[in-house]
This record gives structure tokens, sequence and C-alpha cells, in this order.
């Protein structure tokens, strides 16, 4: 079977291996497509807090696909299932996992990162990880439930989201596009900001989705839209998912006294944020991370109702035997959200 292995920084090649045999507790999944995101990005340059994954690795780790094979102890699913994993599993023993917080467990691992992931024809994985894909969500649709699944739990359990809300989304990424759209699926006033690098594709594909958007560099700032949005208030909300240390800082000069941020993405290094206003404002500062299987079921019925536009959302363009042209197109910007197709 091809599988798309890391073999080093910023080298990854498609190499033959062979089909993987579920155990008796397990499934064997044919993939049909995986997603590409800002993490898989992380582990391709081999960016700090990232070198501890072991190479060679087969990356990946958003895909949908069909059941092929039931271990012998499995009753929950049959062949030819459609189904999701979600990849990161908890322990289920923890504090955290007893406490209700799963996606926080102390002794979590990563498939396309502690284990073999899903840049490949088939995988195994044990059934407790797995989600049924609605009938009315197609497979190619499907591959990206986890960052949906992210973006729900940023907007419905993370954030106070409502209505009407004045709501800026930093950062035009595969996970500021879905938390925009998930916001914007509520009726909430979205923007999404981004800079000029994004001009050429992802801020565009915004537009499509009939989501409001503001280059930063071409219009000096935020100033001009805190004004015409939102009457010189400030945001009700503002979700920071640009991954960048200074996010937090941009959005706490633009949000509303009383308001909130919700940091999605995970800061490059330390903010230097003052929190003088924050605390005089009574700024609500929040954080979200991963998703619970609650968060995955979400994505699925907002995917199912067609509330995200996912079709616009995937880029498909790019193939399984030349994926370094894919990475690089996403880091360049050239790209949102590009998907390799193993049975499309």
């Amino acid at each position: 079977m091809k599988a798309i292995i890391q073999t080093g920084p910023r080298s990854v090649e498609t190499q033959e291996r062979e089909v993987p045999t579920p155990g008796a507790d397990e499934l064997l999944i044919k993939v049909h497509t995986a997603g590409l995101c800002g993490s898989d990005a992380h582990a391709y340059k081999y960016d700090g807090g990232y070198e501890w994954i072991p190479i060679p690795r087969i990356m990946g780790h958003e895909y949908s696909g069909t059941v092929t094979e039931v271990g012998a102890n499995v009753e929950t699913f049959e062949v030819g299932d459609k189904v999701v994993e979600e990849p990161i599993h908890d322990c289920g023993h923890c504090f955290q996992c007893r406490n209700g917080q799963p996606n926080v467990c102390q002794n979590f691992s990563i498939t396309g990162m502690h284990r073999d992931g899903a840049y490949t024809e088939y995988v195994t994985v044990t059934p407790e990880h797995v989600h049924a894909v609605p009938e009315g969500v197609p497979l190619r649709h499907a591959a990206i439930t986890e960052p949906t699944s992210i973006a729900t739990r940023a907007v419905l359990d993370q954030s106070v989201t409502t209505p009407g809300d004045n709501v800026l989304v930093e950062g035009p990424g595969p996970i500021g596009v879905l938390v925009a759209a998930v916001t914007d699926s509520l009726g909430a006033n979205v923007v999404v900001s981004g800079l000029s690098q994004d001009a050429a594709y992802r801020l565009p594909l915004l537009e499509d989705l009939g989501i409001d958007t503001v280059n930063l560099e071409e219009e000096g700032g935020l100033d001009g839209r805190v004004e015409s949005q939102t009457d010189g208030i400030g945001f009700d909300v503002v979700f920071d998912a640009t991954g960048h240390h200074s996010g937090v800082v941009s959005g706490n000069d633009v949000v509303r006294k009383g308001g909130q941020i919700v940091v999605v993405g995970i800061p490059n290094s330390a903010s230097e944020l003052s929190l003088t206003s924050t605390v005089r404002g009574e700024v609500d500062i929040n954080t979200s991370y991963g998703s619970t299987w609650t968060n995955f079921e979400q994505a699925l019925r907002l995917m199912e109702r067609g509330e995200i536009a996912v079709e616009k959302i995937l880029d498909t363009s790019y193939s399984v035997d030349d994926p370094a042209a894919a990475f690089e197109a996403f880091l360049g910007s050239e790209t949102c959200k590009p998907v390799f197709q193993f049975d499309g």
C-alpha cells in the first residue's frame, strides 16, 4: 500500500508498505481522504516541540474511511461502515479523564505522531476512538471532522458567542476558517483578519463562504473595523487562531469591555500581553484545546445539515505521489485545507 512517510525535517516521500493486520479488538479501515493541518506542517518542519516524533513515521491524523475488516471481539462496527477516527487517544484513567476532561489527558497519544498515521491506504484502530459517519456526509467531507470538532469546541463549549454578536477571528488558517464557519452558522457577525500573504488564497476563500475579511497590512490594522462593525465599542468575542504570540495582544486591543478572548492557536512563543486593560475591562480570556467525543458528533451533524461549506474549503489538487508540494503550498499560505485522496 502507498504511505506518505516523513524521513527527516522538511522531507517526505511516498513509499510502499505492508497492509496492517487488525487485532481481535481492532478495525481495519480503508482510508478515503486525509487532511493536512497546521500541526502536520509543524511536524513536517520538525519545529521545536515536535522533534520528539520518531522518524521515519507515516504522517496524518485527520481522515475518513470505510471499515474493511472487523476483529473477532468487535461488536460495534461492521464491514462497509463509513467512519472517522478521534486521533487524540486519551488514557481513560488519569485525573483529567476521570474528571470529564479527556481532551487534556495527561497520557494522551496522537495518531500520526506517537504511532503511524493516516496518510496511507489502510489503518488499524480500536473502535472506542471511531465515529460513524452519517449517511448524508460524503467521505471526502468527513475527512475534516477532526479540525471541525476543534472549531465546535472553541465556539460552542469555550466561548459565549450568541446570535448577533460581533466576532473577530484572527488567522485564516484551517482552524480559523472553520471557527469562522461554525460561528457564522450561529448567526453571529463574523470578520476574519489576515495578512497580505493570505490575500491570494485564504481571504478570498472566506469571502466565497460569505464571511467578511480584513487584510491587516492593507487596511493598517483593525481600528476601522472596530468603528464600522461595532460602533467603536469593540468585538464581543475574539478567537485567536493565529498560533502567534501577538494574537492575544492584538485581540485584547479590540475586544470590548466585558467581552471574551478565546485562544485556539498555540502561541509560538511567550506573549507580551499587559493585563491592566484586561482586568479593568473585565475581559474574559479563555482557551480551547483539542475536542471531545461530543464535539466530533457536533461537527458531523453540522456537516450533515450543510452548515459548513466543506466542498469549498477542501483543496483536492495535491497528489499522494508528490506530498511535499502540499506541505510547501500550505506553509506558503497558497492553500488552506489540502487533502490527500487515497480512495477518491
